[in-house]
Order: C-alpha cells, then structure tokens, then sequence
C-alpha cells in the first residue's frame, strides 16, 4: 500500500454515475497540469466500475479510485462489485460512505466499517466520508454527528497511514454554498485534534469545490487535500484546482 502520510496534498475526483469512453478519451489527454511530476500531490481519480480498467490503462502519474465497495468479500450478489474486484483493476483508494450512499441507499456507519475493512483486506485505502445535515448544523450539533460517524465508520483496522477521511458536509454537495474558512478550519481541527484514536489522520474537505475557491481551502493548515465531485468532470476546471 501507498504511504499516505508522504503526500502534502491529495485530490480526489468523484465522477459519480457519469462518463463515456469518448469523454474519458477526451479527458485524459487534455489532463496536464503544473504539478503533474510532484511526488507529494495524490490525485486521484475516481470513474465509474465499468470505466475503471480504461482509465486504469491511460493514467500518468494519477491513481485510480473506486466510488464504492460491497458488504461482501464475494458471493451470490448479483450487481455487487467486491473491494477485490477493484484491487484486481488497479485501485489504490475507494470512497466509501459518501452522503449519497447514506441517504439515497441507507448505509449506516456499521456498514461503512465493513467497507472500509473490506478496502484494506484488499490493500485498497478507504475514503471514508462524513458530514452533517443543514437542520444538524443549525441545531449546533456538527461536531456530535461528526464524532459518531468516525468512531462508528472507522475500526481497528485503520490508521492514519491507510486511511483517509473526507469531511463533506450534506447541505454543501452540488448546493453552490461551502462553509466559511474559519468553519472548514474549525472541523477539521476538530477531528485531528479532538477525537481521541483519530490524531493526524489526513483529511480532505468536499462539498461545492471549484476552481474559485479550491485555493483558499487548500491553503488551510488543516486541510490535506478535496474530494470534488462536477467540478473534476470538466477538465479545464479540474486542471485548473491543480495548479495551486
């Protein structure tokens, strides 16, 4: 496995249910960028499974990632596609407990775990995601559901060398808003700092990211890098988040 803690900053891209052979075609050979030689950036991408093995074949100095991972190890389940099957394509990392997995599909923190155990068995780094609602948020109870999702969707089976964490906060995904720099600063202060088992873990901050504000959010002390989701599905727009 990867040594994550040697990356300075790692950048994610989720391209949820999108994509096409042409697209990707396109895509790739248009991704150049300054600092596509610099060993301490991680980027990553992150297609659709069934686009995985092109891109795991056109990549230069990027790494591939999954969006999710079965509950099962392998098995009668029709549809599924096992933390195994994603190494055996050439992940390297796999997001697992994204907010769309959790509302759309009801995952629960206990099922995130397996994944992201499932991840590791297979010397794959699990993403794991989590974050608040608005209504969570106004109530001042951020920090209460944070610290509930890492200790319940985060095991014994990682550490801050495998594993990564993604703060995406529910009301800012493809909303257009984005908490301020002092509150993205304060959560993730927050998780490094404050909940006991899970110091120093490397955490990168998702939720309407954009060549706008990529900068400044990279800039923070706390923030070790993005998970981005429309914006990394136009290339001009990705390149230029990776030219910081």
């Amino acid at each position: 496995m990867l040594e994550i803690q040697k990356f300075n900053k790692i950048i994610a891209a989720n391209w949820k249910m999108n994509g096409s052979i042409n697209f990707i075609n396109n895509f790739l050979d248009d991704l150049t960028f300054e600092n596509i030689n610099d060993q301490s950036i991680c980027i990553i991408i992150c297609p659709p499974f069934t686009h995985s093995y092109l891109i795991a074949n056109k990549l230069k100095n990027c790494y591939l990632g999954g969006q999710n991972c079965s509950l099962f190890l392998e098995g009668a389940y029709t549809g599924d596609v096992s933390a195994s099957m994603l190494y055996d394509v050439g992940c390297q990392f796999c997001i697992v407990g994204h907010s769309e997995r959790r509302t759309i599909f009801n995952e629960t923190n206990n099922e995130v775990s397996i994944k992201a155990t499932n991840s590791l068995k297979n010397n794959i780094h699990p993403i794991i995601c989590v974050g608040e609602t608005f209504q969570q948020k106004k109530d001042n109870r951020t920090k209460e559901v944070l610290s509930k999702q890492i200790i319940e969707s985060i095991n014994g089976d990682s550490n801050n060398d495998n594993t990564i964490i993604a703060y995406e906060p529910i009301w800012a995904i493809g909303s257009g808003l984005t908490p301020s720099l002092d509150e993205i600063e304060d959560i993730h202060n927050f998780i490094k700092n404050e909940i006991q088992g899970y110091e120093n873990y490397k955490i990168l901050y998702g939720g309407s990211v954009k060549s706008a504000n990529s900068k400044e959010i990279l800039n923070l002390n706390s923030v070790d890098g993005l998970l981005i989701g429309g914006a990394s599905l136009n290339v001009g727009e990705f390149k230029k988040i990776l030219s910081f």
